[in-house]
């Protein structure tokens, strides 16, 4: 008589839950921490909102003051995009330039970083001499601090063309021009890209400046009547305002930036 082999016993293992990804949510709980702690540090000193307000304070200010924000967060919007158009385009082809040649490198760069220096609301009345007060001011001065940094990176990622390379290239007939739009190009987009994250926030400061100094709209103009006027929340409430553009203007080009140069950040996102 044999002996009839017991049918095998499948045990199934429990499938481990995946652990809830917190990081998305995390600039918004810190955010939300931060406001918690402003408004009870606010409540337990005594500070008078005259001095510095709540959280609570500044959105009431916010709903209170609204058409009048939102149509001042619109100018502001509107000619720091204007300045920021400007410089990517003004930047990308004087950064293509000056990475183009050594000779142009040396005589221009110098001369750059010096007016860089110059700061940039010191500008701002020679601007309202020649274009008067109003829109064209703040857009320049936007323009005008939001330049370099896309100069500097653009003319970077040329030279991060090697020597060798460039002997191999030339070796097999390649010319200057075809370097350029073949390698040249293409090596400098992440810096080109990574630098449109800095320019765009510097714009929004070149724009408030000149809104402060010569202006009859823009946030900036709207905070500096705020305050003349001792009206803190309302000053609060416009650098919310600007945070939220700024914010809003830096993921936009973040996203750009990872969609037209993804492969360039393949080791990290292989890391995640």
């Amino acid at each position: 008589m044999t002996d009839t082999p017991a049918p095998a016993v499948t045990v199934s293992k429990p499938i481990a839950k995946k652990p809830f990804n917190w990081l998305p949510w995390m600039p918004w709980i810190y955010t939300v921490a931060l406001f918690a702690i402003w408004e009870i540090g606010v409540r337990l000193s005594g500070l008078p909102h005259t001095v510095f307000p709540a959280p609570t304070r500044i959105f009431e200010a916010i709903i209170q003051y609204w058409p009048a924000i939102q149509r001042h967060s619109i100018q502001t919007l509107y000619t720091t995009t204007l300045g920021f158009i400007l410089a990517v385009v003004g930047g990308l082809a004087l950064g293509l330039l000056i990475g183009w040649s050594r000779t142009i490198y040396a005589g221009l760069y110098p001369i750059m970083v010096g007016f860089n220096a110059i700061p940039k609301v010191a500008l701002v009345p020679i601007l309202v001499i020649w274009f008067g007060i109003g829109t064209v001011p703040a857009v320049l001065t936007a323009f005008l601090i939001a330049f370099f940094p896309i100069v500097v990176n653009v003319a970077t990622g040329l030279a991060t063309i090697e020597p060798e390379t460039e002997d191999v290239l030339r070796a097999l007939g390649a010319k200057k021009m075809d370097i350029m739009l073949k390698v040249g190009i293409p090596r400098s987009m992440p810096y080109f890209f990574g630098s449109l994250k800095v320019a765009i926030t510097l714009a929004f400061v070149g724009s408030v400046i000149s809104e402060t100094v010569a202006a009859n709209s823009g946030l900036g103009f709207m905070m500096s009547s705020a305050q003349s006027q001792f009206n803190v929340p309302l000053v609060f409430a416009g650098l919310v305002m600007l945070a939220v553009e700024g914010i809003i203007m830096y993921a936009l080009m973040a996203w750009i930036e990872k969609r037209t140069t993804g492969w360039a950040h393949r080791s990290t996102t292989m890391a995640g």
